[in-house]
């Protein structure tokens, strides 16, 4: 019998989170507004939030418009990822996720406290892969490549620009896999 991993995934959630939801980010005013103000505060370079990135707000997993066409597994991977969000929120509170993955210390290119918010997700999202597609699929340069530059990138307003740090935390993560 096959198991539906995000449909147990998004039933379990449900139950750990009272008020979790999935919504579509594109037909959110608030997110078209994220949107924007990121375009602006990264010169232009994050251009993409509405249409390649997954967002958490408190009990709400914001998608992008294409989440529906997305395998199973793909989404399954991702939504652990936004699970860790999900329960940082309900860990923090709103106020306070917005004011440390914001402002604590700085707002752009020394982000200690998002780039340890993603650390924990991102870890997450390589467990999940691993799980999914095997163990050498978080291994491959392209996908370590693309986490890494989530991190030193607009992605999340270089949050973390030392690329040698994060290769030890990504290889430490990979060393924590059961093979």
């Amino acid at each position: 019998m096959i198991v539906d991993r995000y449909a147990q995934l998004v039933a379990t959630l449900a139950d750990e989170i009272p008020g979790f939801r999935v919504v579509r980010k594109d037909q959110s005013r608030l997110h078209r507004t994220i949107h924007y103000a990121l375009i602006g505060l990264t010169f232009g370079q994050m251009r993409t939030y509405l249409t390649d990135f997954q967002t958490t707000i408190g009990k709400t997993v914001y998608v992008t418009s294409d989440w529906d066409a997305w395998t199973a597994d793909h989404r399954y991977v991702t939504l652990r990822h936004e699970a860790i969000h999900l329960r940082q929120f309900r860990r923090y509170t709103l106020v306070g996720m917005a004011l440390l993955y914001l402002f604590v210390p700085l707002p752009m290119g020394l982000a200690w406290c998002r780039a340890a918010f993603e650390r924990e997700a991102y870890a997450e999202s390589i467990r999940a892969a691993a799980e999914v597609w095997g163990a050498a699929y978080p291994r491959r340069t392209e996908y370590r490549r693309h986490i890494i530059d989530q991190f030193v990138g607009a992605s999340y307003g270089w949050m973390w620009p030392f690329r040698t740090s994060l290769e030890r935390w990504y290889d430490g993560v990979l060393a924590s896999l059961h093979e």
